[in-house]
This record gives C-alpha cells, sequence and structure tokens, in this order.
C-alpha cells in the first residue's frame, strides 16, 4: 500500500481521537477503581484494555478500572495523577527520578534495539554516521533518540556540537523529514516504520551496541505497597499479552491497526516485529544501561545533577510469576 502525507497525518490524528474515546472510564464496579495511564505507543496495554482483560481479572478482586491517554507521560508520572503508569522509554525514567517521581518499577520489556534508528533518504549523499558532521540532524531533545545519537557521534569520534540538531518532536520530525527540511532523523517506532514504508530510506544506525531499548512499567510507591496482589495480576497480564502479540501476529495486527488510526498492516506488523515484548521482573544490575543515559543527560544539560540511576524503587512478582 501506498501511504501519503495526508494518509498517515490523517492515521495519527484518528489514533489520538480513538484513543480518548477509549480512554473513557468503564463501568463502575464495587471497591476502589484502578487508574492507568496509556500512549499511543502502549501495545500491551492497549491489547489489554482492547480485550477486557484488566476488567475481568480486576473485577473478580472487587476493583473497577479506568484508562486515561497521555501523548506527554511525564506529568501524570511525575504528579502521581493515576495509579499505574504507560510503559516508558529508557530515557523517560531519567526524567521522573530527577524530578523526584514516586514511583515503583514493576515490569520491563526486554531489548529492542532495532525499534530506533538514524535514518536519512535512500538518494541521501550522506552515506556513513561520519557524514553527519555540519549536518541538521532532527530528534526529540531528551529522548531515548537523543541518547543514541550522541551515542553514535561519539562512536565516531564526533562531538555532539559537530551537528546541527533540530529538535523536533516526532510528528514534527516526520513532516520536516519528509519536506527536506531536515537531512537525517534518530526516531523510534511506529513513526520509523511509517516513513520506511512511505520512502526508501537508508538506516545508517539502529540502537544496536548503543541501547537496549527496554520500556519500563512503573506504579505509584503508595500503590504498589498497598495493593501488591493488583501489581501481580496486571504484571501477569502484561506477560501474557506479550506472549500472545508474537505468538499470533496476524491477530495482533488486526487488533491494534484500527486502534493505532487505520495504520497499514504491514507498518503495525514492522513495529510488532521489531518489538520483543518480553516481560519480565527489573533486575537492578539492567539498569546499568540507565546510568550511561542519565550520564549523557546531566553532560546535555538536560538535568540538573549527577543520578544514581539504579537507585529506584524495584517491585518484585511473587515466586514462579517473574
Amino acid at each position: 500500500m501506498t501511504l501519503t502525507r495526508r494518509h498517515v497525518t490523517g492515521a495519527l490524528a484518528a489514533g489520538l481521537a480513538t484513543g480518548l474515546a477509549l480512554g473513557r472510564s468503564g463501568p463502575a464496579r464495587a471497591g476502589r477503581t484502578v487508574k492507568f495511564s496509556y500512549q499511543r505507543s502502549s501495545t500491551l496495554l492497549t491489547v489489554l484494555k482492547a480485550r477486557g482483560t484488566l476488567e475481568e481479572r480486576l473485577g473478580r478482586q472487587g476493583f473497577g478500572v479506568s484508562w486515561h491517554l497521555f501523548t506527554k507521560v511525564l506529568e501524570p508520572m511525575n504528579t502521581g495523577a493515576v495509579d499505574l503508569h504507560a510503559d516508558v522509554a529508557d530515557a523517560v525514567p531519567v526524567f521522573t527520578q530527577s524530578a523526584g517521581a514516586a514511583l515503583t518499577f514493576y515490569a520491563m520489556e526486554g531489548a529492542s534495539p532495532r525499534a530506533e534508528a538514524i535514518i536519512v533518504p535512500d538518494e541521501s549523499p550522506i552515506r556513513t554516521l561520519a557524514d553527519l558532521k555540519g549536518r541538521t540532524v532532527g530528534v526529540s531533545k531528551g529522548s531515548g533518540c537523543h541518547f543514541i545519537l550522541a551515542g553514535a557521534l561519539r562512536r565516531e569520534g564526533l562531538r555532539f556540537a559537530d551537528i546541527r540538531p533540530a529538535y523536533l518532536e516526532a510528528p514534527d520530525g516526520l513532516a520536516a523529514f519528509e519536506r527536506g527540511g531536515i537531512e537525517a532523523w534518530a526516531i523510534w517506532d511506529p513513526f520509523l516504520a511509517i516513513v520506511q514504508a512511505k520512502r526508501p530510506v537508508r538506516v545508517l544506525a539502529d540502537a544496536t551496541g548503543l541501547s537496549s531499548y527496554n520500556r519500563y512499567y512503573t506504579v505509584n510507591d503508595s500503590f504498589a505497597a498497598e495493593q501488591p496482589e493488583v501489581v501481580a495480576t496486571v504484571f501477569a497480564a502484561l506477560a501474557e499479552a506479550g506472549q500472545w502479540v508474537k505468538a499470533n501476529p496476524s491477530a495482533a495486527v488486526s487488533l491494534l491497526a484500527p486502534i493505532w488510526g487505520d495504520l497499514p498492516p504491514e507498518v503495525v506488523a514492522k513495529v510488532n516485529e521489531r518489538r520483543s515484548y518480553a516481560v519480565r521482573a527489573v533486575d537492578r544490575a539492567a539498569l546499568s544501561e540507565q546510568q550511561a543515559i542519565a550520564d549523557t543527560f546531566l553532560e546535555a544539560g538536560l538535568i540538573p545533577r549527577r543520578l544514581d540511576a539504579t537507585a529506584v524503587r524495584l517491585w518484585q512478582p511473587p515466586a514462579g510469576r517473574g
């Protein structure tokens, strides 16, 4: 299928509108309502929501469920506006930790380094990362792609100051890349898959060797302490959803494509193929990569002080569920 700019822009807008509609609270049930946030990239939470899994399982425990869509996740994470938060890519927890957010990490998705990349148009004279010197490169400031771009340049003996960064949020970056307003773009899925479906592009580097592109799931400290059985139920459901997406790729595409604004099936399939969706408990040793991100962002002036990125609260699943 040939993608036009109008199609993609419309799909993104429709996906947001659909998400807002789906974000309304479900029927009230006896007991407390558990509030979940999610975002466009929250594949596994979207699967659970669409299938009513948590409403059914938590309902048996006497809890209702409400869903809240956010395009910017830092505010609800920092303020505790919901109980369990949208999964976020590796860079986001650096900012929540810097802000002193009262968050416990209860799950993570395993490595998906091919889900973010530095790309140029296929016809570009830029052939290598070294060729980015002096070029205009689009990137979302403070994102995981900001980190991999800095790391990729460092690997080539370049500094971030050797390029001309254009700080653009993903939808604006897509438009700029299409019209030639930027010469290269550091971007993640689904935008990476969208642009690859629209035109030939060359991948200068993905995150392999630079970042694992783990995703983290967090819950408010107080909720984790008061309702560990709810956290355990959600953890198990996420792990099952990840296994289902990988075992049933066609069914997953059919479920997700309409929710994501009727994106072409091949785009959704590519996103799902590149993500691991392997949910497991958070191992503190695995957070060493978070330290590298925090140090890079401190050097860039994006956070005010040095962090020990491994010094976060971790929830561990009951024996046999991790």
